[in-house]
């Protein structure tokens, strides 16, 4: 019997029917980052890599206001700190509210772009047909430095532990809360074992977002306008495999739980189309339920009238002994 791969609760698919679904998916991306592996551990199959998700959020979120309880130091002269970065008046680092042009890029490769040592700890994405815009991983609060100076690799892990940024925007005391870009991505690495809560708490995480998890879900948006809801139980790397690659057909999106409801197949097909057309349906369907009703109408009085006759006959007949 050919093993199977939980899908969430109650459903499974086989290793090779996945397999198919991996092959196709890793084909789509070649010579990107967005390929999946897949390994065998103690027993269970295990698919892991990147996982793109968008926002669509309609409210404001909180990011934390430092990583880790990391103390910062003032500098000696604000002349040597990273240009854009001012002090506030406890000696915290107050970045610009003004969001950059959104792109992806790693943060060292942009300050450290001639060095030897400055690598994207996330690749650029090869382009794609449809522009969207992208989140870009960018430095922390904490994490800001002399320019100049040479990171050791102490540094560098310190740094890549710290929070990204979304669409460029560090934390400030005026803006710490915000609504990320609608339709923006930003990726996770997770594997086939995490469920949708997991993904959601490694994604508030990678950004320091104080917001609950509980607040919010992951959806998977066709062009069609069907939304569908993952499930607590359901993994959403799975998920996104039998979906298949193109998110010009389909996209993984964060949105809030109480602001999205599910769209089905049936109700999706007829949300591209424009009023006029849909009026012209409702007007169809009026006329044909007109009509079904005239027709019962016209059935059963027909019917009511043999009734009635035949009463009348029984009743002016003679009594029989």
């Amino acid at each position: 019997m050919d093993p199977l791969v939980p899908c969430g609760k109650d459903r499974y698919i086989s290793i090779n029917e996945l397999m198919l679904h991996l092959k196709t998916y890793n084909l789509y991306y070649e010579g990107q980052n967005l390929q999946l592996r897949h390994r065998e551990e103690e027993g269970e199959f295990i698919v892991e890599g990147l996982l793109n998700i968008s926002w669509g959020l309609r409210r404001p979120i909180r990011l934390q206001m430092q990583d880790d309880n990391q103390r910062i130091r003032p500098p000696p002269s604000s002349s040597s700190w990273h240009s854009g970065c001012n002090l506030g008046a406890h000696g915290s680092v107050v970045k610009p509210s003004t969001l950059p042009d959104i792109q992806i890029t790693d943060v060292d490769a942009m300050t450290d772009a001639e060095g030897p040592e400055s690598g994207a700890d996330v690749n650029d994405l090869k382009s794609q047909p449809e522009e969207t815009p992208q989140l870009m991983r960018t430095r922390s609060d904490v994490g800001v430095r002399r320019r100049g100076n040479f990171r050791t690799p102490s540094e560098q892990r310190r740094i890549k532990r710290h929070r990204f940024s979304i669409n460029g925007h560090f934390y400030n005391h005026k803006t710490s809360v915000f609504t990320p870009a609608y339709g923006s991505v930003t990726n996770v690495r997770i594997n086939s074992t995490m469920t949708t809560p997991q993904v959601l708490k490694l994604l508030l995480n990678k950004f320091k977002i104080e917001n609950s998890a509980e607040e919010f879900a992951l959806y998977i948006v066709h062009t069609s306008g069907e939304k569908q809801k993952l499930k607590t139980t359901d993994y959403p790397l799975i998920a996104r495999i039998l979906q298949g690659p193109c998110e010009q057909v389909s996209k993984v999106f964060l949105m809030e739980k109480d602001q999205v409801e599910e769209v089905t197949y049936d109700v999706a097909q007829y949300i591209k189309f424009e009023m006029p057309v849909l009026k012209s349906f409702i007007q169809k369907l009026k006329e044909e339920e007109d009509r079904e009703v005239k027709k019962l109408m016209h059935k059963y009085t027909h019917l009511r009238g043999m009734i009635e006759q035949r009463l009348e006959e029984i009743s002016e007949s003679p009594a029989t002994i």
